[in-house]
């Protein structure tokens, strides 16, 4: 499991390390899905899906749940783990798995949005089987970057480009959500395949929801979550950069398990890529 903290807390730092019955609830279907201890079942049938989220809003720090996703044949169900403000202009950093049919990976979907502008999605086959134990995802969010880590290696960076003009998400508190739903209309093959509810229902497992981060309350907490202290222990110099071996592991996924990147999309942006395609991200 990923740790990168120091566990020093102050009046503005949180540490949810309580069960998630005590941290999430049920924000819709809660009629058939459970939260029990430090266990979350999500399901899926052709009436309804289901969705949990944080109490509490966070602004920088660690947050990772472990999750087990659907078995068998998922094509067309969604799986979705994020931080979400809200609001038109809202920030978002996500992580959201796309089915598939039997035998074939699930897709891992990442995106970012800031200010209320997403369009800026990678996606990775994994490299091992979603479904077959629980594996841990986590999101480092700092002032410097957005890291997305899967058993403690990083799949994706998103760095902070401000001060030239590229937002980022660092002035409005995200809690955490997660969902399963109904996505067929373009989750496989872009909606050629539809949800087999023959299969139904179908079930994600979740366990030990953990944010280490900075609790939000309010805008004040956008200078006091970004202040370089030793309580905020995400603001340190090592967690401004991925070290080396980080960087190695980094490039190995990228190299062998990412099947879209849209700073590689021409086509999708008339020649005109995002600014951020042009700046170091890693």
């Amino acid at each position: 499991m990923i740790l990168f903290f120091t566990a020093i807390i102050a009046f503005h730092q949180d540490v949810v390390d309580a069960t998630i019955s005590k941290s999430m609830y049920m924000n819709w279907g809660a009629h058939q899905s459970v939260i029990s201890g430090d266990n979350l079942q999500l399901v899926l049938d052709q009436y309804s899906g289901s969705g949990a989220q944080s109490k509490r809003a966070f602004l920088f720090g660690s947050i990772e749940m472990l999750i087990k996703l659907v078995p068998g044949n998922s094509a067309g169900t969604v799986t979705a783990y994020y931080l979400s403000s809200t609001g038109s202009k809202h920030d978002e950093i996500d992580f959201e798995f796309l089915g598939n049919v039997s035998g074939q990976p699930f897709i891992i979907h990442t995106n970012i949005y800031t200010q209320g502008n997403g369009s800026r999605e990678q996606q990775f086959y994994p490299w091992f089987d979603p479904t077959a134990d629980f594996h841990n995802y986590t999101i480092h969010w700092n002032p410097t970057e957005v890291v997305w880590y899967i058993d403690s290696l990083p799949i994706r960076v998103f760095r902070n480009y401000e001060n030239e003009g590229i937002a980022y998400p660092n002035k409005q508190g995200m809690r955490t959500y997660t969902s399963l739903w109904n996505a067929d209309n373009w989750a496989t093959r872009g909606g050629l395949v539809k949800i087999d509810w023959k299969s139904a229902p179908f079930i994600a497992r979740l366990s030990k929801f953990r944010a280490r981060a900075c609790k939000w309350d309010g805008p004040v907490s956008a200078s006091l979550c970004a202040a370089k202290t030793l309580t905020n222990w995400w603001t340190s110099p090592v967690y401004s950069r991925l070290s080396d071996a980080k960087m190695g592991q980094l490039k190995w996924v990228r190299d062998n398990h990412m099947i879209y990147d849209y700073c590689k999309d021409t086509k999708r942006f008339n020649g005109q890529l995002p600014p951020e395609c042009f700046k170091q991200q890693f």
